[in-house]
Formats: structure tokens, C-alpha cells, sequence
């Protein structure tokens, strides 16, 4: 695999994610609950564990808009959709490590990891925010104005292939930082294949739910989802384009970092 030349601060980065995932199997292995997603009953360290609250009470550091719109989320009846707020964070903290100023999403639901991304760029920064349905994004875009970063986020009401393939036309290719995607996984290999290349060299690819509640261990054969991300783990152990870390965090994300 070819040497990983990017900038001291992704170096850096990546050393930090060797000290997360270690913690995270440390964890796993004091607290053996079934893989998930802190936003479901099933989780690496459950929902309702004490070392979990502990977590979030000696770690999270969120802005009161961020909050507002994740405890929205929580009571609508799709909440367990969204992003856990410890893994939010942190791919927030790693968007400043690296300095981005562009980012994609592909899958808003009601936008808190939209509005996540929009606090931590600079002013002339820009998230495209990828979804197929404006239901539930409505739910988010009033406390992107009260934040104050609504006009850094380009919201695209359409299917993602058909965003990604407008900004590849455009001449956006290599010019984003980060990507984050959460969306159908029977097309996570689409979109991880057209977001390595709108994302410049050092750029970050965050994948996730990759564990899939732990069916990627045995995936049924009419379980396409399951089938689509085992496939998509394994081409990324063996890809040569990025360097990886697979991160035992919620429901499990990898981070590819483009060489």
C-alpha cells in the first residue's frame, strides 16, 4: 500500500483514531452488548448503561441550537435515524483537524449532522446536503437559520448519484475535504466511489453504520443492505487509494482517508 503522504494535521488525526479504537474495544469487551447504535436499544455500550451517560457527561460539548434540534429529533417517530451525538462530534473535531472548507452529506434526515458540519466550517465554508425527501429536513432548517450557518449549506433535494455526478460536471472533483455518508446502503459503493473523487488527496470519507447491528457477520442472502456494506468493507480493507480506520462508535463508521 502506497505511503500515507498528507498533512501533519491528518497524521496526527489518524494516530488519534488508533487511540478511539482501541478504547471503544476495550469497552466492548467490559460492556459485551450487541452491536448497534447508541440511537437504538443495541449498542457497543448500551443506551442506558452508566458508562455511556458517562461518556456523554465528561465529553459532549454541544452547541444549544445542535441540542435543540437533536432532542427534536429524538421524539419524532424515524429519531433512531440520526446520528449519535458522540460520533457527530467527533467528525466534527476531525473536519477542524484537517481544516475543511467543503463537505458533502449524503442523507440529512432532519439535518443535525448537517448543522454539525455548518458550525465547525469557516464563514465562506459549504456543506452540500444530499436527500431525497424534505420532510424531514424541514424539521432542522429553522435552527440553521437560528445558528446562524444557513447560508453555508447547499441542501439538494434529489437523488445523491444524481448531485454527485452535477458537481463531478461542474469541475468540483478534488476539491472537498470531507464526505459523510449515511444514506441507502445498497448504494454505499456508488456513492463511496464518486465521493473519492470529488474529495482532494488527504480528505476524509466517513462511511458509516458499517457493523449493520452486526449482520455484516453473516449477512442473509435477501438481506441486500447487510450485503452491500459487508461487500463494501471488504473492498476497502484491500483498497489502495485510502488508508482506513474502522471505528467500534455507534453503529460503527469507517473513516478513508485519500491518499
Amino acid at each position: 500500500m502506497p505511503v500515507f503522504s498528507v498533512p501533519k494535521e491528518v497524521a496526527v488525526g489518524t494516530a488519534m483514531l488508533g487511540i478511539a479504537f482501541a478504547t471503544g474495544v476495550l469497552a466492548g469487551k467490559r460492556y459485551p452488548l450487541i452491536f448497534g447504535t447508541p440511537k437504538s436499544p443495541r449498542s457497543i455500550i448500551g443506551k442506558n448503561s452508566p458508562i455511556w451517560q458517562y461518556i456523554l457527561d465528561h465529553s459532549l460539548r454541544e452547541h444549544p441550537v445542535l441540542k435543540k434540534l437533536r432532542l427534536l429529533t429524538a421524539d419524532h417517530p424515524w429519531g433512531r435515524m440520526m446520528v449519535s451525538c458522540d460520533q457527530a462530534q467527533f467528525l466534527a473535531n476531525l473536519v477542524k483537524l484537517i481544516k475543511g472548507k467543503k463537505a458533502i452529506e449524503i442523507g440529512v434526515f432532519t439535518g443535525y449532522n448537517t448543522l454539525n458540519m455548518a458550525l465547525v466550517l469557516p464563514d465562506n465554508g459549504r456543506v452540500v446536503a444530499c436527500d431525497i425527501n424534505e420532510d424531514y429536513v424541514k424539521i432542522g432548517k429553522p435552527l440553521w437559520k437560528e445558528a446562524g450557518v444557513e447560508h453555508k449549506i447547499d441542501l439538494r433535494i434529489k437523488p445523491a448519484i444524481q448531485t454527485l455526478d452535477e458537481l463531478l460536471e461542474s469541475g468540483e472533483a478534488e476539491t472537498f475535504d470531507f464526505a459523510f455518508i449515511d444514506a441507502d446502503k445498497e448504494s454505499y459503493n456508488e456513492y463511496y466511489e464518486k465521493c473519492l473523487r470529488l474529495i482532494k488527496k488527504g480528505g476524509i470519507i466517513a462511511i458509516d453504520n458499517v457493523l449493520w447491528c452486526g449482520k455484516v457477520l453473516n449477512p442473509r442472502k435477501d438481506d441486500l443492505a447487510a450485503q452491500s456494506i459487508h461487500h463494501l468493507n471488504e473492498k476497502l480493507l484491500r483498497d489502495a487509494r485510502v488508508n482506513i480506520s474502522m471505528i467500534p462508535m455507534g453503529d460503527g463508521f469507517t473513516l478513508a482517508f485519500k491518499l
